[in-house]
Formats: C-alpha cells, structure tokens, sequence
C-alpha cells in the first residue's frame, strides 16, 4: 500500500487560529517532512471557501500551493483532490498543470472532479450547473487536457468547451501526461470517465463501499474494452490516531475546541464524521481497517490529519507504526 498526506490549507478550519503570516511556514514544513518520509504523496483541497461552512478564516488555492510545494520538495508527487473542472478553463487549467510539472521535476498528478460546492460556486460566479451539465463538462475537459498533454494542441467543439488549436507547449515532461486521478463515485458518468481516462480512481474508503464502486467501475471497464488492472483504485482517510483510546478522544477534544471558536454550531458535526471513519483508533486497530480495504484492491490510502498544523505525534505515530505494517 502507498501513502499520500493531505497538507493544512485552511479549507476544513486546520490553520484556525493560526497568523496568516505563519501559514506557509507550517504547510511547508509538512510538505517537507513528507518529501524525507515514507509518504509517497502531497496533496491539498481545490476550494476556496472553509466547510463545514463558508467563513472568514483562510482556504489556500490549490494550484498555487501546487507550484510551490513543486520547488520546496525533491521527491514527493504533487495533488489535488479533487480539482474542480468548473473553476478553471481546461486549457487553461492543462497549461498551469504542464507548467508545475516541469517545476517539480515530473511530479505532478491531476485529482480532477466535477465539483460540488454550491455556495462556492455562485460566491465566484460560476453559477451552479445541474449535475449532470457538470458531469458532461468534466467528460470535455479531460479530453481537451489529454490531447493538449499527449499531442502538444487540442481542438474540441464541445457543448460546454470550445478550444481552436490551443497549444501546450512545454509538455508535461512525464512520459503520456499528467496521469489523471479521476475523483468521485457517480456510478453512470463519475465512474464511467474513469474507466475511459484515469489512471487513478478516489472513492468510498469503507470496505462496502469501495467493493460495491469497484464491481461498477470493473463494469465500465468490460463495456469500453479497458483494463481494469491498469487503474490503480485510491481513497481518502481521516485519521484520527492514538497510542489508547484516552489518547484518541484527547485529539477529537483538541478538534472540536478549534473548530468551536470559530464555528460553535458545527464543532460536534465535524467531531461526529471524523470519529464515524475507519480510520480512527490505535495503530492496530488503523492496520486492520485499512488493511481489509486493502484486500479488496484499495492500494493509495491518501490521509488526513486534522491536528497535523498544530501537533504531529499522531502522524509520527501513524508513520512509525502503520506505514511499515502495510507498506
């Protein structure tokens, strides 16, 4: 199993608190500590409003932390999950990718999605298309990416997309483009555009879950005649790690006590869903949950820790106790 973690942005209030001034610092130290780790990965949120409602409080972009993890590490890749196709034009969005690619030496992945967020959405003007118009803009603006990042120029008159020779030159310097994290488990048109263009898939990380997405995504696979080993199948998990149970409900404490003073109302909704997760618990008890997804062909366990701006002895406990149980 590979691991990637999830950098402090601000988007789920894990920079509250903290001086603006010492945002950066703190995310770069982490991004830092992951390059000379065992993770395999850095990865951040594309939003720009904090959840579990919008506030005042800091949300970093994603793309522009994309650039500068790209020249603060050596050896870690680089991604978003997920990017919203809807906030940035493909071309666009094809041409900033190609360009932190070759910043970072070859180390940039595409997480890609169609979006959710409604009050971001209309807060920036992007109105808020039905889901299925998303979907269908999703589907275009991975075919306009993969063609400025396979041939060097895209043309497409699409529905939602109209490019006329755009040109992505320098290429991405990574051998058949960016690889394509398709983000998301909408079982007719998510999963169907993954089985078409993604490297990578992201969904449920319960063991029900990622079985049942699997066995729908295998079916994509059958009806478009792809491989469906070539996929490498992912999730995400918020872990919440501690040496004894006292030790893990002192960290959903600490959560809830950042999270009250800045959103008293959603200080318990936050707690709830990140103690409802697998992930939560003692080393042993983390190994075994993961582990039985793992079975099932989960093999990126990408990994959030909400405390990790503030306190790192639960990622050092999840990095010398897990990682080398299930690496």
């Amino acid at each position: 199993m590979r691991f990637g973690l999830f950098v402090p942005q601000g988007w789920r209030l894990d920079l509250a608190g903290l001086d603006p001034a010492d945002h950066w610092p703190v995310m770069k130290t982490l991004a830092q500590r992951a390059d000379a780790g065992p993770w395999e990965s850095v990865w951040v949120y594309d939003h720009m409003h904090t959840v579990p409602a919008p506030t005042q409080d800091a949300t970093h972009e994603a793309w522009t932390l994309m650039a500068a993890f790209a020249a603060v590490t050596q050896r870690v890749r680089l991604g978003q999950m997920c990017t919203c196709m809807g906030y940035r034009n493909p071309a666009l969005l094809a041409k900033v990718a190609a360009t932190v690619d070759v910043i970072s030496g070859g180390r940039v992945e595409m997480g890609i999605g169609a979006g959710w967020y409604e009050h971001e959405w209309r807060a920036y003007g992007y109105g808020f298309p039905r889901a299925g118009e998303r979907l269908a803009m999703l589907e275009e603006g991975v075919e306009v990416m993969r063609q400025l990042w396979t041939e060097g120029v895209a043309t497409l008159d699409g529905e939602h997309y109209q490019v006329d020779g755009a040109i992505c030159r320098p290429l991405p310097l990574q051998d058949g483009g960016i690889p394509f994290w398709v983000a998301g488990g909408g079982e007719k048109k998510t999963l169907r555009t993954a089985a078409r263009y993604a490297q990578y898939t992201n969904f449920d990380g319960s063991a029900e879950g990622f079985a049942h997405k699997s066995s729908v995504l295998e079916g994509h696979c059958r009806d478009l005649g792809r491989d469906y080993g070539e996929i490498t199948r992912s999730a995400n998990y918020n872990v919440v790690i501690g040496r004894d149970e006292a030790e893990v409900e002192e960290r959903l404490a600490q959560v809830r006590a950042r999270v009250a003073a800045v959103l008293p109302e959603k200080a318990d909704e936050v707690v709830e869903g990140l103690r409802s997760g697998p992930a939560v618990g003692t080393p042993e008890q983390v190994v075994e949950a993961l582990r039985e997804v793992g079975d099932l062909g989960m093999t990126y366990a990408i990994t959030y820790f909400a405390e990790a701006a503030y306190d790192t002895s639960g990622l050092e406990l999840f990095e010398r106790e897990v990682v080398p149980a299930l690496a």
